[in-house]
């Protein structure tokens, strides 16, 4: 098959286009992100499956988008994750592209957007019986949604991804720690504060391909027992992605074991669910926070998720027996199979 491989352009040290004037006139930025490691790996087990492989990179202006409608292949490989530097418009890129009637790899705009609002994806995987963390949502003094939550909480922006917005000042355990985050969300971000019970316990990323009987891969762990004490354990940016931080150096991900099997499935279970509650396909991850009674907590979900060989996806689809090049194979065939039926 003819496969290109669409991604944006965020990588590096380069800023996307009209960084600069929208700074000058007030509006946010997203943060520079670091290098996305995963389109030459994909571009090479592509090649070697027997594809014609090119790539197509959206940098924000116009002339790439018509260029995209233009392009002729059988299938795209779709890795963006912002457009023109805006992480929320992920989403538009998918509709622009079932609006051109091309194929493409992963979730489409609904799921897109249930991965980004935090509220909503809550609301329905609540509605679906998994549990989610109790919640509230304040903007600029006004409470749009409360349950009844206790401190300690987690404070983070209501629809960003790769943990921006999350740091070890996003855990608060009083009321003047609580409005100072608040504003801090409101004023850096210009959204919504989701306000959440913070759940203590272990950090588990759940893997999951497949569309008409999706398949929970084995479960990956990040282990943050080697933070140092009073280090908040989240899942934040500087754990993510700030390779010289502490935190970064002394975290890491590796295949969750010393958990009882039964508590294992009910993990895959509650993550399957919420895969197809919140529209997935193709493959995801479902993130996952298990407390020492073994209640598994919905923390968010994941469509489209890094597809390096050394990201928690391929990590937990290596464990399962398949090799990175199977994995990137099945994903293609599920995404055509779609397009079939």
């Amino acid at each position: 098959m003819k496969i290109t491989i669409l991604y944006d352009r965020w990588e590096g040290t380069e800023d996307y286009p009209g960084a600069a004037a929208e700074e000058e006139n007030g509006q946010r930025k997203t943060p520079r992100r670091p290098p996305k490691l995963d389109r030459e790996e994909i571009f090479n087990a592509l090649t070697k499956l027997g594809h014609e492989v090119t790539y197509h990179e959206l940098d924000g202006r116009e002339p790439t988008l018509l260029a995209l409608a233009r392009t002729k292949e059988d299938l795209i490989f779709n890795l963006v994750e912002s457009y023109g530097g805006d992480d929320t418009k992920d989403l538009n890129v998918a509709a622009f592209l079932d609006l051109l009637g091309k194929r493409y790899t992963g979730s489409g705009p609904r799921a897109l957007h249930l991965g980004q609002d935090k509220v909503v994806a809550k609301k329905v995987v609540r509605f679906h019986g998994l549990l989610t963390p109790f919640f509230a949502v304040s903007y600029r003094g006004k409470l749009d949604h409360a349950q009844d939550i206790q401190f300690p909480l987690i404070v983070k922006p209501t629809s960003e991804d790769g943990s921006i917005g999350i740091d070890r000042g996003s855990v608060v355990t009083s009321v003047k720690e609580l409005m100072e985050r608040i504003h801090y969300i409101h004023d850096e971000f210009d959204a919504p504060a989701l306000i959440e019970e913070y759940i203590d316990g272990r950090e588990i990323y759940a893997a999951v391909i497949g569309n008409d009987k999706p398949e929970a891969l084995p479960l990956v762990e990040l282990d943050f027992s080697f933070l140092p004490d009073g280090m908040p354990k989240i899942a934040g940016y500087d754990v993510k992605f700030e390779r010289n931080t502490e935190a970064y150096r002394k975290t890491r991900s590796a295949i969750a074991s010393g958990m009882p099997e039964e508590l294992m499935t009910t993990i895959q279970q509650v993550a399957v669910t919420a895969y197809q509650a919140l529209e997935l396909r193709d493959y995801g991850r479902i993130d996952i926070r298990v407390t020492d009674d073994g209640k598994p907590y919905v923390i968010e979900a994941n469509p489209n998720p890094w597809l390096s060989s050394s990201a928690e996806f391929c990590m937990a689809a290596r464990d399962s027996g398949r090799s990175y090049i199977q994995t990137i194979n099945e994903i293609v065939e599920l995404a055509t199979a779609r397009y079939r039926s």
